[in-house]
């Protein structure tokens, strides 16, 4: 069975493939011909290069795709990495000319130029060029995050775990001990949720946080966003009522608790 970590590194590894292929792809737009010049050593005839560069995508209609999935990325495996992400993309709210220095990505979704009295051009959307190879950097940097010492395994040990306990839950309610495998998978909400908390080192926790406490922290602290704060409110309720004597929750309402809590643990991290 691919475990939890094999899943991020494979969906990390497409995001870094995406980002090299944009990259040419801006190169390109940039400088067709000292591109192709640079990349027709790596195919064996002029067939295959134009081939390889008939199939790039475009780079203003999908980078913007790629750069809201390395934000997400980045946001729950590296937010101390989040502004230095954004600040590459972003104009600068300050600026008041535009030069290479204060050049952004964004400028060159709008392949903005600027040109001397002469006509030469002075900066355009190779300058884009260096801020997007930062920006895979950083998405990089995510993956270095996986195997090294200083990356929180116990998160990723702790979601196979959880796996592990959601089965249990869904053999209690085959044996129609319905209650008892809502009350199991809804702790299993409640783990993750506080262990988010920790991830993204929020400081207004306290020692006996339950799903609805942990839902209103992380949404006050933007981890997440109004619809996902209510889908977790409503697993909450469900969980409440595999809790208390006076409920019966039904097997339909707890087998979309399950469903829900496989979906948090594999977005919200």
């Amino acid at each position: 069975m691919t475990s939890n970590i094999d899943k991020f590194k494979l969906d990390l590894e497409q995001l870094i493939k995406q980002g090299n292929h944009l990259l040419i792809s801006l190169q390109y737009r940039s400088n067709e011909k000292a591109t192709l010049s640079a990349y027709s050593k790596l195919f064996k005839s002029k067939e295959e290069l134009k081939a390889f560069f008939d199939e790039l995508p475009n780079f203003n209609s999908k980078y913007q795709c790629w750069y809201s999935e390395s934000l997400y990325l980045i946001r729950q495996i590296i937010p101390m990495r989040l502004d230095d992400f954004i600040r590459l993309y972003e104009k600068p709210k300050s600026r008041k000319i535009l030069n290479y220095e204060s050049y952004r990505i964004e400028d060159a979704l709008h392949n903005l130029c600027v040109r001397g009295g002469t006509g030469k051009v002075k900066v355009d959307s190779s300058a884009a060029i260096n801020l997007f190879e930062q920006q895979i950097a950083i998405v990089e940097s995510a993956k270095k995050r996986f195997g090294s010492s200083l990356f929180d395994i116990n998160q990723t040990i702790q979601a196979d775990l959880f796996d592990s306990e959601i089965e249990a839950a869904e053999h209690l309610i085959k044996q129609k001990f319905i209650r008892a495998g809502g009350a199991l998978v809804g702790v299993v909400l409640e783990r993750h949720l506080k262990q988010v908390c920790l991830n993204h080192n929020i400081k207004e926790l306290k020692k006996n946080m339950t799903i609805s406490t942990c839902n209103d922290i992380l949404k006050n602290n933007e981890v997440i966003d109004q619809t996902q704060w209510r889908f977790i409110q409503f697993l909450g309720d469900i969980r409440n009522s595999c809790d208390h004597a006076n409920d019966e929750p039904t097997k339909e309402n707890v087998l979309e608790l399950i469903d829900g809590v496989k979906k948090i643990i594999k977005t919200i991290y």
